[in-house]
């Protein structure tokens, strides 16, 4: 499916796991299922909400390909390909391209952190090689380095690079970047209690956690604002904000795998070093969900 026009709600799935720890396939196609009929606008799979990094590659290949034969070209997918070493992102780009992914998502060289030039020909190097478009992400708090505006400006003007998914929580640096925000290149929020802020600067959607338990919303968020109702945008951004900021309580994916399993769509269950989530995240987070609805 061609991504060029892709925007609203992509939701950044999780990945299921069954109690010995292997995927729990069923439940992955259950939560296809769900966010298809949450009218959300775009998949995103191995990211840091997929627990890609405890995932070894044949598992990341088979979850996204589960994935994509689910949605069945009826909105985008897109596949997380990110790595710290520029030959392994480049070596999983090829490989979820192979299994028909719809565009990738490209990290920060975390942990070597890397200077300027080298973190620009880390996505120079994949970008060249690819053939489906490819989503730069921003997110310090994770990688311990950023995407410096000079390299927004450098890699925009590349023909395969879609945008940025900007997960800083720095309003000032997303407003620097929305600079180069075009027809070709579009900014994604990567923070969900920033969407509508985003989405005033020129932003195409939000890449969401939020989604994975209420599809519908983040959707109707941003349909509110390419609508011309900001008013609407805005209220279901404010009326979202305690189930937000509990699921992240603690750290991502852990509260969103906690609520997806009261909900009954998956079982709570992760890889070390992520466990299950504390008494107090727990209450925090049901208090949210019943806040919204989602609990009775």
């Amino acid at each position: 499916m061609d991504m060029q026009g892709m925007r609203g709600s992509v939701v950044a799935l999780v990945t299921p796991f069954a109690g010995d720890g292997s995927v729990d396939f069923e439940a992955l196609e259950r939560l296809v299922d769900f966010q298809l009929a949450g009218c959300t606008d775009g998949f995103l799979v191995l990211g840091t909400t997929g627990e890609s990094s405890t995932m070894t590659d044949a598992e990341d290949i088979e979850v996204t390909r589960a994935v994509v034969e689910r949605v069945a070209g009826r909105v985008p997918v897109i596949g997380g390909a990110g790595s710290n070493s520029t030959a392994e992102s480049m070596a999983k780009a090829k490989a979820l391209e192979a299994v028909g992914v719809d565009g990738l998502l490209l990290i920060t060289p975390y942990y070597n952190k890397s200077n300027e030039e080298g973190i620009y020909q880390h996505f120079k190097y994949v970008l060249d090689r690819t053939e489906v478009p490819s989503i730069l992400y921003n997110i310090p708090g994770r990688t311990g380095c950023s995407i410096s505006e000079g390299n927004v400006a450098r890699l925009a003007s590349h023909p395969n690079a879609w945008g940025i998914k900007e997960a800083s929580g720095n309003i000032s640096y997303a407003a620097k970047v929305a600079r180069y925000v075009s027809d070709d290149f579009h900014m994604m929020s990567g923070n969900d209690d920033m969407i509508v802020p985003i989405l005033s600067l020129g932003g195409s959607g939000v890449v969401s956690v939020w989604a994975d338990v209420q599809p519908q919303v983040t959707h109707d968020l941003c349909q509110a604002w390419f609508d011309g109702r900001p008013d609407e945008a805005l209220r279901l951004q404010l009326e979202g904000l305690d189930l937000v900021h509990a699921l992240f309580c603690e750290v991502n994916p852990i509260p969103v795998k906690a609520a997806l399993a009261r909900m009954g769509l998956i079982g709570e269950n992760y890889r070390l070093p992520l466990t299950r989530i504390s008494e107090a995240g727990a209450a925090q987070l049901e208090a949210a969900m019943r806040g919204v609805g989602l609990l009775g």
